[in-house]
């Protein structure tokens, strides 16, 4: 009877008959309920290790009324970030049974609104969307109501769920680890000083006036977009105008600091001899290069888990829930751009949620 079970697709039958139970207890453990006795439960997982059945997850959602699909929204899965967060994203969906859908919107705010009312070719279950241009107004009039969460450094109160780390934390643990290394003029590149919202920007002050430094305008320089290539630039441009230059330097992200770090070396400053170097993301890139960089990692896994996991919540309640703005934890990488050429790679404080 085994050879002819095997011969095709295992079904659900098959496991009930192995278990001894009925096909409505099979479904049952399959699906997660928590009203199995656990002999049962056991029984039950052994009969389906056994014939190998795997659920048909297109029927599955087609029960529940689902897609079985969830959209990932981000500017730019060129940018290094981006890559990896959507590599967790599908590694944790999967766990799940989703199919992950992803679509990038440029930055532009036109396409992240598209995308906020549920513009896409398929029907999706939930929405994951990393915004650089989303305001909350755009939440209050949307009239979607596919669940939602949001990703990034600007919070929304409570108009979604939200999940980030602490961006003003961060930075100023970044900004903390240069002044412990007895710098005293520390520029940021990316930083806006008129920009009293941006988080980076607000933790890069705070170190400074908590160590007693004052903030110096000149030594913060915009940047169009999140780039090597703007990096370089900014920082070229603080060196030509400069009076004297930093001998720190906190960039917003990885992908500025290493153009930034490509700025100081052309003028003939070494890192981190004459300018130490912090970057905020931990890309892969960052740990290839010389020197390596020394940056503030996010976890992830852990974004990717929160984020899927209030999705989850939404949709098994059947309504919206109320929006639950959570941080994950973060740590300082030390590497070279700080710690000097040859030093031991990896070194890290404990996370900091």
């Amino acid at each position: 009877m085994v050879q002819d079970r095997k011969a095709g697709r295992p079904r659900l039958t098959d496991v009930a008959e192995i278990a001894g139970v009925s096909m409505k207890t099979v479904s049952n453990v399959i699906n997660g309920y928590q009203h199995v006795a656990p002999r049962t439960r056991e029984r039950v997982l052994a009969a389906v290790e056994e014939v190998g059945y795997r659920p048909n997850l297109s029927a599955r959602n087609l029960a529940r009324g689902r897609s079985g699909v969830i959209a990932l929204v981000v500017p730019q899965l060129e940018m290094p970030y981006f890559s990896a967060l959507a590599g967790r994203v599908i590694e944790r969906a999967e766990a799940r049974g989703w199919f992950v859908l992803i679509h990038e919107t440029g930055g532009v705010l036109a396409a992240e609104r598209a995308a906020l009312e549920g513009s896409f070719p398929q029907r999706i279950d939930g929405l994951i969307v990393s915004a650089r241009r989303l305001s909350v107004d755009d939440l209050q009039v949307r009239k979607d109501h596919t669940p939602l969460v949001l990703l990034g450094e600007h919070g929304y109160g409570e108009a979604a769920h939200h999940v980030a780390i602490d961006n003003v934390a961060a930075a100023r643990t970044a900004v903390d680890h240069l002044l412990g290394l007895g710098c005293r003029r520390v520029a940021m590149i990316g930083g806006d000083p008129d920009d009293t919202g941006d988080p980076r920007m607000r933790g890069y002050v705070e170190a400074l006036e908590h160590a007693g430094i004052g903030v110096d305008r000149n030594l913060m320089r915009r940047i169009t977009t999140n780039s090597g290539e703007e990096g370089e630039r900014a920082t070229r441009d603080l060196l030509a105008q400069a009076a004297e230059p930093p001998d720190g330097v906190f960039a917003v992200t990885d992908w500025v600091a290493l153009g930034a770090i490509r700025a100081l070396h052309l003028a003939g400053l070494h890192v981190p001899g004459d300018v130490a170097v912090v970057g905020f993301d931990d890309i892969p890139y960052g740990r290839a290069v010389t020197p390596s960089l020394t940056t503030i990692s996010p976890d992830r896994t852990a974004i990717a888990e929160l984020a899927l996991g209030m999705l989850e919540a939404q949709l098994s309640g059947g309504t919206l829930a109320d929006p639950v703005d959570q941080n994950v934890p973060f740590h300082l990488v030390v590497r070279e751009s700080t710690a000097g050429i040859g030093s031991a790679p990896g070194e890290s404080q404990e996370p900091v949620a």
